[in-house]
C-alpha cells in the first residue's frame, strides 16, 4: 500500500514484519480527516493480511513521531463537522489498538496528544533520548480522545496518569520511561532501528503462539483472575493443537530454527 499520508513497507525475506509509516511530514503527521482515513485503511490491511507478524509504527518526520490531531483544520470546524470526523478518528486510533500481532512504536521527537495515543495503542514503545510525550488535550479544551484517558491509565495507574493529564504538561524520553509510560529509551535516532529490531524477534516466534498470546493477554487484562485463566486455556487449546506446536516440538528436538506453517 502507498500513500501520501500513511504507507506500509515490509521487512525481511518473507516480509513478516511490517512497517507503518506516518507520513505527513509537512504538518509533522498531524491528524488530519484524510490522515484519519488513511491509518484506518491500512490498519485494516495489515489485520487481514494473516502473513504479518509483528507491525513498526514509525514517522518520516525526523524530529516528530506525531503532533496529534490537526488544529489548523479543526479550527475551521463547525460542531457538525467535529461530530462527522470523530468515528473517523476513532476508526484510526482503534485500528492500531485493535491489531492481532505485537506492534511496536519507534518514538523520535515529538508525540503528544493523538500522536503519543497512537504509541500508547502499542505494546511496546521506544524512544529516542530527546522524544517529547504528553497529552495536552486539556490546554486546549478537549480531552484525549484516542484511547489516552483508558490507555495511559492501564499503563502506569491512576495518580502517575492523572499528573500526565490534569497538568498537559511535556515530559522527556527519561521521564516518561521513569513512570512506565514508555518502554525503552535508546539513543536519538536509533528508535526505528531498535523497534525493528524487537520486531524481528518477535516475528521469528510462531505466529500462532504470538497471536493467541497477545489475544490471551488483551482479553484477560480487565476481567478476574478467574475469569482470565479460562481464557488462556481457551488460546492455549487454540495454539496446542495448532501446527505450529507441532513444528516447535519437532524443531526443538532436531535442534534446527522452525519452519512456522502459521496455522
Amino acid at each position: 500500500m502507498t500513500s501520501a499520508l500513511v504507507r506500509i513497507e515490509r521487512h525481511g525475506d518473507a516480509g513478516h514484519v511490517a512497517e507503518l509509516v506516518l507520513d505527513r511530514p509537512e504538518a509533522m503527521n498531524a491528524v488530519s480527516t484524510a490522515m484519519a482515513h488513511a491509518l484506518g485503511r491500512a490498519t485494516r490491511e495489515l489485520a487481514d493480511d494473516t502473513t504479518v507478524r509483528a507491525v513498526v509504527v514509525t514517522s518520516t518526520h525526523p524530529k516528530a513521531f506525531c503532533v496529534g490531531a490537526d488544529l489548523k483544520e479543526r479550527n475551521s470546524f463547525t460542531d457538525e463537522d467535529l461530530r462527522a470526523q470523530r468515528p473517523l478518528a476513532r476508526a484510526a486510533y482503534r485500528g492500531v489498538l485493535d491489531l492481532p500481532v505485537p506492534v511496536v512504536a519507534a518514538v523520535d521527537g515529538y508525540a503528544l496528544g493523538g500522536g503519543f495515543e497512537i504509541a500508547l495503542s502499542c505494546d511496546l514503545v521506544v524512544c529516542g533520548e530527546g522524544a517529547v510525550v504528553g497529552l495536552p488535550e486539556v490546554s486546549v479544551g478537549v480531552i484525549p480522545g484516542g484511547g489516552g484517558t483508558q490507555l495511559l491509565t492501564r499503563r502506569i495507574g491512576w495518580s502517575r496518569s492523572a499528573r500526565m493529564i490534569f497538568t498537559a504538561e511535556r515530559f522527556s524520553a527519561a521521564e516518561a520511561c521513569a513512570l512506565g509510560a514508555v518502554d525503552e529509551v535508546v539513543p536519538t535516532g536509533t528508535a526505528r532501528d531498535r523497534a525493528l529490531e524487537l520486531a524481528t524477534t518477535i516475528a521469528a516466534n510462531s505466529p500462532v503462539g504470538v497471536r493467541n498470546a497477545k489475544a490471551a493477554m488483551r482479553r484477560g487484562f480487565d476481567t478476574d483472575l478467574a475469569a482470565g485463566l479460562e481464557l488462556e486455556d481457551e488460546h492455549w487449546a487454540a495454539t496446542a493443537f495448532s501446527q505450529d506446536r507441532a513444528e516447535g516440538v519437532s524443531a526443538f528436538n532436531e535442534k534446527r530454527r522452525p519452519e512456522w506453517p502459521g496455522r
